[in-house]
């Protein structure tokens, strides 16, 4: 009796170079990386949290498993959209800041794959008229970092990150005035402390690049510098010296850095996302100018990508 056929079965990245024969079964790899978000403005403004992280490989965000490869459909075209980071605050009442926009992978054969743009950094006059009152960081892919409280007529929180993509802003310790951390890929953000706003969470490393970083609370009681996590966040603005918040980097999804009240440009901005893919094999086509190494599409800027 002859043996049954059976398909080859092909994991993307195992091969460079290969070229299909018509029976493979083929995966792609894929690391999405949303939009930070953007710092607040004002005294002890919190910073952004970093964009969703979503991967196959090396490590993900949020402390989360690592993602399943997705089947491709030889001939299919997929969308793939690079969300922008979000604004920093530039008002002097600090409530022009933005969440980070999402990322993503889309389809037809796949559940889109969407990683949540970074929340945003809160403000200490961006308020509910109510007492007490409160101030609030945004949620998103990371939480953004709130800012100060006193316990009695403010309070501020930190907002919350997405289950496998990142996590919280950082904790408010009473009557410090200083900004949060935002949250970064790979941990909560920074305690904004008596001495100095709390730093960004850290990001991941995943497909040899860094992202995922969130964005530094300010500083308005101290000369110290609340640095940004690694993987593109934004170091926080510093009152005294009146230093301003960096931008989170682009193409890292790092959040922006907490703002000051007397700087002229505000809170940080994040830094936009990145989309990359891996089939283990060259593309039939592609639009967005992404970049290509090997098998691997780095992509900068939303366009689309057929094998």
């Amino acid at each position: 009796m002859s043996r049954p056929f059976a398909p080859r079965l092909r994991v993307s990245s195992l091969v460079s170079g290969w070229m299909p024969t018509g029976d493979e079964v083929l995966y792609a790899n894929y690391l999405v990386v949303a939009g930070g978000g953007g710092g607040g403005r004002d005294s002890a403004a919190g910073g952004g949290g970093a964009g969703g992280v979503r991967s196959t490989k090396d490590a993900t965000g949020g402390g989360g498993s690592l993602e399943t490869p997705f089947l491709v459909t030889l001939g299919t075209t997929y969308t793939i959209t690079v969300g922008g980071g979000g604004n920093g605050s530039t008002l002097p009442n600090g409530t022009s800041q933005s969440n980070g926009s999402n990322s993503s992978i889309a389809g037809t054969g796949i559940t889109t794959i969407t990683s949540t743009g970074g929340g945003y950094g809160a403000s200490y006059q961006n308020v509910t008229q109510v007492v007490p009152f409160t101030s609030a960081g945004g949620n998103g892919g990371s939480g953004g970092g709130g800012c100060i409280t006193d316990g009695i007529s403010f309070s501020s929180t930190s907002g919350t990150g997405t289950a496998n993509q990142g996590f919280n802003g950082g904790a408010i310790t009473a009557f410090t005035y200083m900004g949060a951390g935002g949250g970064g890929a790979s941990a909560v953000g920074g305690t904004a402390t008596s001495t100095n706003g709390g730093a960004g969470g850290a990001g991941i490393t995943a497909f040899g690049i860094s992202v995922g970083g969130g964005g530094a609370g300010a500083n308005q009681g101290t000369t110290n510098t609340p640095l940004g996590g690694n993987g593109g966040g934004g170091n926080g603005g510093i009152r005294s010296s009146a230093t301003e918040a960096q931008n989170g980097s682009v193409n890292t999804g790092g959040g922006g850095g907490g703002g000051i009240d007397n700087g002229s440009t505000g809170g940080g901005e994040g830094g936009s996302g990145v989309v990359i893919i891996d089939a283990g094999m060259v593309a039939t086509s592609t639009t967005g100018s992404p970049t290509l190494s090997g098998t691997i599409y780095t992509f900068t800027a939303s366009g689309t990508i057929t094998f």
